[in-house]
């Protein structure tokens, strides 16, 4: 391993971080995964930090991981990021995740893209501290992730599943919804069932938008075949005439014919189970 390029982060899987079954929640081990990417980033003057001294920030555009099988309660596992390709408004981060002998569990492939805080526009990573950050990438040799890339969504007519409201856990240090709460929220649109039969093989999101404390978030899916579901999740409104307050979540969610979509589409996201 390159470690002039390539960067290693134990994990160790505690007792709080698993689902019923004993396997860590995606959404921990997503967190592993963007801890890594970040620190990665620091070390080499890359990360929010500094970034932030010029007002620029990192945004995670996509991201694929595909298991082939789950960290489990109590195992020490480690997770390994490198930087594959950098492009002019995006740069491509890969992961892989092993146990601690070695024994590959899992890869995944991000998409990342550097704003400016002030504007919300991407900057142009190849003009950016004169293109420092292409000493950071690996030869193509030495990027192994042999799993697929990140693939297109096409949502005809999506059957719509339910309505959330968004409260201060959900947010991150940008103001926007954090990326992990995303994925948590749409594991949560399948049963118990789902879960003690299958295992999650690859989970795979596009961030289209940002959105806010305090925004209500509708979630709709799209079943592929049996073991792969689409789901979009859109920024929702109340309809005008109607006054919400007063009323609970649960209320609320008894109106659904009352809420409407303002059409802006937050993120689109496939699960697929073995």
């Amino acid at each position: 391993m390159n470690y002039e390029l390539i960067d290693s982060y134990p994990f160790f899987v505690e007792p709080f971080h698993v689902d019923f079954t004993g396997r860590i929640f995606l959404g921990v081990l997503g967190n592993h995964m963007l801890n890594a990417a970040g620190n990665h980033s620091q070390r080499r003057g890359w990360g929010i930090g500094a970034l932030n001294e010029t007002r620029h920030t990192w945004v995670l555009s996509r991201l694929a991981i595909e298991m082939n099988e789950m960290p489990r309660q109590y195992e020490h596992c480690e997770v390994r990021t490198w930087v594959k390709s950098v492009m002019r408004y995006f740069t491509n981060r890969n992961f892989s995740i092993h146990r601690a002998d070695g024994t590959p569990l899992g890869y995944a492939r991000s998409v990342w893209a550097m704003i400016d805080l002030e504007t919300r526009q991407p900057c142009n990573l190849l003009t950016l501290y004169d293109g420092d950050i292409l000493r950071y990438v690996v030869p193509e040799e030495e990027d192994i992730c042999p799993i697929e890339g990140h693939t297109s969504f096409r949502f005809r007519e999506p059957q719509f599943l339910r309505t959330i409201d968004t409260y201060y856990s959900d947010v991150d240090i940008n103001g926007h919804i954090n990326s992990i709460k995303y994925i948590e929220h749409i594991l949560d649109l399948f049963p118990k069932e789902r879960f003690e039969q299958q295992s999650i093989h690859r989970f795979e999101i596009a961030y289209k938008a940002e959105s806010y404390l305090g925004d209500r978030l509708s979630f709709y899916e799209q079943v592929i075949d049996k073991n792969e579901t689409d789901i979009e999740v859109r920024k929702v409104a109340i309809k005008r005439g109607q006054d919400e307050e007063g009323f609970s979540t649960a209320e609320r969610e008894q109106a659904r014919p009352e809420v409407k979509t303002d059409g802006t589409v937050v993120c689109q996201a496939k699960v697929c189970f073995k």
